[in-house]
């Protein structure tokens, strides 16, 4: 029996890139379902009662849901081609690590930069490049995160690539000034089509956030 995979998404979201790019490394054939964050689906809010978000990855009438936790659920099932995570139990406790240090200072702090002015945007756009900072570190001068091979940790901070021209409009400042080696690695990863076929277009990203501004009252 061939495999049912639907996945509940939004194009602009970065988590949900995630996904998208794993199961293109993967060459898995999905149905792509946009939902409207402002009015979501029924189908959405069965999939993931705990917390209504997306993305949502329904393999076979069951619900996968978080970004990372569904990445390493189709490297687990779909394991005989493009494997993400490394095989050896510390490296992907290592990978893990980071990419939960993505997740835990990354998009907040760039909310940061377009939800505030002044002094506390400031201090927003100064500790989002000390993460960056850090993750260029911890990149070196190795061509993808884990070493040769694209992978997992590269998965989870590529598609914020999405939102840095928004980030640096709305904070008027220059990512690739500050963090050269992050960019280099940035446009590397673009190289691959399941990265460039997967992420938002920068302009989306953009227009979404201004959108997102006026919403909530940010002038």
């Amino acid at each position: 029996m061939a495999d049912e995979v639907v996945l509940l998404d939004a194009y602009v979201s970065m988590f949900g890139m995630r996904v998208r790019v794993a199961l293109a490394e993967k060459g898995v054939k999905y149905e792509y379902r946009e939902e409207d964050l402002r009015n979501k689906s029924q189908l959405l809010l069965k999939m993931n009662p705990i917390h209504k978000k997306i993305p949502v990855l329904i393999h076979n009438g069951k619900p996968i849901c978080e970004s990372l936790i569904i990445v390493q659920y189709i490297d687990e099932v779909w394991k005989d081609k493009a494997p993400l995570l490394p095989s050896d139990p510390y490296q992907r406790a290592q990978a893990r690590f980071w990419a939960d240090f993505i997740d835990k200072k990354l998009y907040d702090t760039g909310r940061k930069i377009w939800t505030t002015k002044g002094e506390e945007q400031e201090a927003g756009k100064k500790e989002f490049i000390e993460i960056l900072k850090v993750l260029q570190g911890e990149l070196g001068d190795k061509p993808y995160f884990m070493g040769e091979r694209f992978g997992f940790l590269d998965i989870a901070l590529i598609t914020f690539y999405s939102w840095f021209h928004a980030y640096e409009t709305l904070g008027n400042f220059s990512i690739e000034a500050e963090c050269p080696k992050l960019i280099s690695w940035a446009k590397r990863c673009l190289q691959k089509e399941s990265v460039s076929k997967s992420l938002a277009d920068q302009k989306k990203a953009y227009e979404y956030l201004l959108e997102m501004k006026k919403r909530l009252g940010v002038e």
